[in-house]
């Protein structure tokens, strides 16, 4: 049984033009990453600088702090201690985001039990949550985790409950008429048939779990990118905290990255 959505639409039409080819859109992107480094250069070019080395380095002493971590075997630990943790409270957040968009989606009485509370809890700032968990867990790996799937559940929430409360109810009924009921209902005809929505939430959610994961570990880490920014900072190596700040952004964009794949292989399976 197809589920394809609360609403079958006629087919994009084929994409013509030159950035329709791969690898001229690759390119094209590319075009802004090149210019900013050729800026970064331009502006912090050996022998006379136009903004001194102390407030923004040189491509090279990034690339030679990248490397000097990287033979005392930090920078790969911190890469890795980062990683699991945004994996793991991601997954926590977009899993219980996805349990409680169901259940207020698609019920009355849950939604009007829950959505008040969730409303006030969604409310507050991310950094107030950081003393309490510290009080509670001191500065192990729970708070941090707890942090990050506080950050990855409300975009999941959001969008979820939304949109399965426009799923077309014929596509249900449909799913009854085989015998489909609760879970296998919940999860064979309607979460499939919310899959743009669901993802949507999910790539946003991915965005706040290393939003929150910087935020976690800037205010108690002993490893890890946000724990390299504040070492950074404490010792005047501004090399270190550009060098973190792009490794985030480089990890931010292959993480989101290997998520679109899995929405397209998703969408041609359940779409």
């Amino acid at each position: 049984m197809s589920t394809t959505g609360t609403k079958r639409t006629v087919a994009d039409p084929p994409q013509t033009g030159p950035l329709s080819r791969r690898g001229v859109r690759i390119a094209v992107g590319a075009v802004v990453p090149v210019a900013l480094v050729v800026v970064w250069f331009l502006l912090t070019i050996p022998g006379d600088p136009i903004v001194p080395p102390f407030k923004f380095p040189s491509p090279a002493s990034v690339i030679d702090a990248a490397v000097t971590l990287a033979e005392r075997g930090e920078l790969g630990q911190f890469i890795a201690i980062s990683v699991q943790r945004v994996v793991l409270g991601f997954t926590a957040g977009a899993l219980l985001g996805i349990a409680f968009g169901g259940l207020i989606g698609l019920s009355r009485l849950w939604d009007a039990t829950l959505s008040p509370s969730l409303g006030i809890v969604r409310a507050v700032p991310s950094l107030a949550w950081v003393p309490l968990l510290l009080v509670w867990f001191q500065m192990g790996e729970q708070s941090k985790i707890i942090l990050i799937a506080i950050g990855a559940f409300f975009p999941v929430f959001t969008t979820v409950s939304l949109a399965l409360r426009h799923v077309d109810p014929h596509l249900v009924e449909l799913g009854r008429s085989f015998g489909f009921g609760g879970l296998r209902l919940f999860f064979t005809v309607q979460l499939p048939a919310v899959l743009p929505s669901l993802f949507s939430g999910l790539r946003l959610a991915l965005v706040q779990a290393w939003l929150f994961l910087v935020a976690a570990e800037l205010l108690g880490a002993s490893m890890g990118l946000g724990f390299l920014l504040l070492r950074g900072q404490n010792n005047g190596r501004v090399d270190q905290i550009v060098l973190a700040i792009i490794v985030l952004a480089v990890l931010g964009k292959l993480t989101d990255s290997l998520l679109a794949l899995l929405q397209k292989w998703a969408v041609r399976r359940w779409g």
